[in-house]
Parts: structure tokens; sequence; C-alpha cells
């Protein structure tokens, strides 16, 4: 769907390695775009569990708070569903069963636009499971899930049909080619950022709010055409 100058997904699939990625770095566009029509879906990668601190909390409890955080993110944002693949924090690797999960994702949403990391950062410190999930979620929408005899069992197993993803929009990158305005979406964002109660610890909704706004002001900037408020990505894009 296009509204003015802008498109608008009608499918989104977000694939995000922690429970927060997610709603720092697109959670106003996913706002943005559900509050147009857009049904969006999130992957959570890892648990989240060695996300702190706190030397008194398990890792198993952190991950249960951290799951249970996301989905009220997810909630807050309007978001269809969050489906959990409970890899442990940290973890993650470039294998074939975790490709096989998001392509698993991928032909059961059949999104027309997928939001993940950046793989590919240069000269700033990532994290490796942001770039773990960025690269295996790029190599599962092209070509794993586009051609039914790759992960073959799926189709003939599961029943599930390839699928054509036309959007790849990466975050956090350091070649933002792609602006989304949030100036519409900056208040549901900076409560979705606020359902991360372990992670925000004892900040204010004042602090994290400035926080969030500064971050907006500047992507917005860097856009062509200026926006107050903005998020920023890579694109990607393959033929459908």
């Amino acid at each position: 769907m296009v509204e003015g100058n802008e498109e608008i997904p009608q499918r989104v699939l977000v694939v995000t390695p922690h429970p927060d990625n997610a709603e720092f770095w697109c959670g106003g566009s996913l706002a943005h775009w559900i509050s147009r029509g857009a049904e969006v879906h999130y992957v959570l990668c890892t648990d989240g569990g060695n996300g702190t601190t706190d030397p008194n909390v398990t890792s198993q409890e952190l991950s249960a708070v951290r799951e249970q955080e996301q989905r009220v993110a997810a909630h807050v944002l309007g978001a269809a569903d969050v489906v959990s693949l409970h890899h442990p924090d940290g973890e993650l690797e470039d294998t074939r069963e975790f490709r096989k999960e998001i392509v698993r994702q991928i032909r059961l949403v059949r999104p027309d636009v997928v939001l993940c990391p950046e793989p590919y950062r240069r000269n700033l410190a990532w994290h490796r499971d942001h770039r773990i999930t960025g690269q295996v979620t790029l190599d599962a929408v092209f070509p794993a899930a586009r051609d039914h005899l790759n992960f073959v069992e799926l189709w003939r197993d599961e029943g599930l049909e390839p699928h054509k993803t036309g959007t790849v929009l990466f975050w956090g990158t350091e070649l933002a080619d792609t602006f989304v305005d949030i100036s519409d979406a900056i208040d549901t964002k900076v409560e979705a950022v606020m359902a991360h109660k372990s992670q925000i610890g004892d900040r204010s909704e004042a602090e994290i709010r400035g926080f969030v706004e500064e971050r907006a002001r500047d992507a917005g900037k860097s856009a062509t055409e200026p926006y107050q408020l903005a998020e920023a990505f890579r694109k990607v894009t393959f033929r459908t």
C-alpha cells in the first residue's frame, strides 16, 4: 500500500536477536506501519539470559522476565505475535538449523519486508548475536526461503510453500539509505521501550524519552528530505 510518497508494507517479519533490540532500533517504524494496517510478526532468537549486571539473578530467571517483557512490548506496538526460538544469549551460530528456523517463519508469515540487524558494520562494535542474526536472516530470505528444494522437509513434511520476500531492512547500519518518519509513533515507541524494565533499571521515562528522541532526531537529519524524528535502515531488495 502506498500512502502519499510512502510505501506501507502489508506483512512484516521482525527477526530480533534479543528482547528489546527491535523496540530500540525499529519500534517507531513498526508502530507507524501497524497504525496504517500492516501486520507485524516477531521472531525472538535468543532468551536474553545474559543481559544483566545483577549477580543475584540467574540466567533462567532473567530469560523468563525478558521474554515476557518482549511480549508486552510487542503488544504495545500492536504486533500480531512473538515466536521465541530460545537460543542461549551470546551463543547464536550460523548453522543449518538456525537458518531453517528463520526460513520456517518466513514461509509461515510470507512477509513483503523483513527487518533485522545489519551484519556488516565495520567501524562500530556490534554484538556477535546481532551479526549472526543479520547474516542468517539474509541467507534465509535469499535464497533459502525462495526455493522449495532448500529445506525440502519444510515443503514436503510441513506443507510450507516457498516465499519470495521483496525487501530486507537492516537496522544499526553505518550505510543508511532508507528512512521512516516516526513523528506520529514516538510515544508508542517510548512505551514499548519502557516495557523492558530489566534493561532500563532505574532510569526514568523522561530519560528514556530523551535518549530515544535524540537518536530519532539524529536519524531524521540524515534523510535526503529531513524528518523531525526518524529511524534509519539499509535496504536490500530482491526480485519477486
